[in-house]
């Protein structure tokens, strides 16, 4: 069993293609590929901790038929374009604004906004956060998990930890800000 983590999917909203210029010629392609991205790495019996933003413009039930299509336990922490729909789909495990969790011998924050500081952040605690699609220059120990910084699938916190740049590009133009390693 593998825990992953994963931010800003945004099934569904028209918005997102134009707006992060993501590389996909329709919504339903972009839809597609990230579904299939998330079903090869996340097995039924894995965790995964959606850190906001799932969806936006479908209605009710395809954002409920959606979730049951993805692999996994979910657990989702809320994000600011997520509705109704989303949060109250019957397929999520737990549904909060904030989690503190342990991974292994690593505690993490998870919220879909970065924080300046938060809980145990002297003692190792990592902050994971969505939001800022790649573009938010990070703290030490803090790390956008959102699907534009790795490249739109979910990511263990092996995989997190493993990274020591991030190579997303800006939307005007050079490279986002080099994060750090904790």
């Amino acid at each position: 069993m593998t825990t992953f983590f994963t931010s800003d999917t945004h099934f569904g909203d028209m918005r997102i293609l134009r707006i992060d210029k993501r590389p996909f010629k329709s919504l339903a392609e972009h839809d597609a590929a990230l579904v299939a991205n998330w079903n090869a790495l996340v097995g039924p019996d894995d965790t995964v901790w959606h850190l906001g933003d799932f969806a936006l413009g479908p209605p009710d039930a395809a954002v409920a038929a959606l979730l049951d299509g993805l692999n996994g336990t979910k657990h989702l922490i809320v994000g600011n374009n997520d509705g109704p729909g989303t949060l109250q789909a019957p397929a999520w495990a737990s549904v909060s604004h904030y989690a503190e969790i342990t991974e292994g011998d690593t505690g993490l924050i998870l919220c879909h906004y970065a924080f300046r500081t938060w809980n145990a952040m002297g003692r190792g605690t990592l902050n994971l956060h969505g939001h800022s699609h790649g573009l938010l220059k990070t703290a030490p120990k803090q790390y956008d998990v959102g699907v534009d910084v790795w490249a739109f699938h979910p990511v263990t916190l092996e995989q997190i930890r493993a990274r020591r740049r991030v190579t997303r590009i800006k939307h005007f133009g050079g490279p986002a800000e080099p994060a750090e390693e904790a």
